[in-house]
């Protein structure tokens, strides 16, 4: 009946999903420069609410996060798809959750179920805009370009390091234009991947229900994956411009799948050394700001092919560590 104790309880929940996906998204967009870590939890609320209510309460929470959104800045935006996409990732993983699926299988229908409607809400949004997709996303990239450019001219950046920058702008915008596709899926499978871990403690805290994918510091790449870094390799050497952006591309995604069990080995070794806490947050820290320790833990990821860091057998799974 209308105004039962579960009704009160759903709608509390509901309320919460709200503001803690509205806070997380107000500090991915007005903390400057450290605003992006916190974009990569905006699944996170929709994902446990979605889990929590179920599928026809749950949705709920995206859909009123992005009602307000819009009334606050006023018009339909690349941005409002761009948040839109997280959620989706993160209600989308909820469903799948209820599904028998592997670890790898989830996130890869997780995302593709993302950048299919992402890329259908951005043709949609072309048409209506009466301009190509392509058009499009340039103007787009060049504007947060600038942005990032005054950004960096307020945070005291060298002035000679920002006229280096705002010279090479158009050539930078020319890239990065021509490598979204592989940024945006590789950015889409870290959200989803990081998510993923940060929402089972989560939810197994809360009881609820939460797919028994083993241990994720023991996740191993599929080996064949391997001839993907291969062959992107070879066809970037290839004297072809349009192939060689196509095995950029194919790098860039390939690298990140590598980063994330790279990733996997270090948590391992963080566990079974019992490194304290505040260790561990310094260390992820320091590979997520320095180039050299990224690239450290991907080559980690790729050579555990071949030298098996953790010693796991081919069934990827090890007797659980003594507490």
């Amino acid at each position: 009946m209308a105004g039962s104790p579960f009704q009160r309880g759903v709608s509390k929940d509901i309320a919460t999903g709200v503001m803690a996906t509205l806070v997380i998204f107000s500090a991915s967009v007005f903390m400057p420069v450290i605003g992006f870590v916190f974009s990569i939890f905006i699944p996170l609320p929709v994902l446990f609410y979605r889990t929590k209510l179920g599928r026809r309460h749950g949705m709920i929470v995206p859909l009123l996060t992005i009602a307000i959104i819009g009334l606050v800045v006023g018009s339909a935006t690349l941005d409002i798809i761009f948040f839109s996409g997280l959620m989706l990732l993160g209600f989308s993983l909820s469903e799948l959750f209820e599904k028998p699926l592997s670890v790898e299988m989830t996130i890869v229908a997780a995302c593709g179920v993302v950048l299919g409607t992402g890329l259908g809400a951005m043709l949609i949004y072309s048409v209506v805009k009466g301009t190509g997709i392509i058009s499009l996303v340039s103007t787009y990239v060049g504007t947060n370009l600038e942005l990032s450019l005054k950004l960096y001219q307020e945070v005291g950046i060298p002035q000679e390091t920002i006229d280096t920058i705002a010279g090479s702008l158009d050539r930078i915008q020319y890239v990065l234009v021509r490598l979204l596709p592989s940024m945006v899926a590789a950015s889409t499978l870290f959200v989803a991947w990081t998510n993923l871990i940060a929402a089972r403690p989560l939810l197994e805290h809360r009881g609820l229900a939460v797919p028994d994918f083993g241990r994720l510091n023991h996740w191993r790449a599929p080996d064949m994956l391997i001839w993907g870094v291969i062959g992107s390799g070879v066809i970037i050497l290839l004297p072809v411009s349009g192939l060689r952006l196509v095995g950029v591309n194919g790098l860039l995604i390939m690298l990140t799948i590598y980063f994330i069990q790279g990733i996997a080995i270090v948590s391992f070794f963080f566990e079974k050394k019992g490194l304290p806490r505040p260790l561990r947050v310094f260390i992820y820290t320091m590979i997520a700001l320095q180039q050299i320790f990224l690239l450290v833990v991907i080559c980690i990821g790729i050579f555990d092919m071949w030298i098996n860091f953790r010693k796991i057998g081919p069934d990827k799974r090890e007797p659980d560590l003594p507490a």
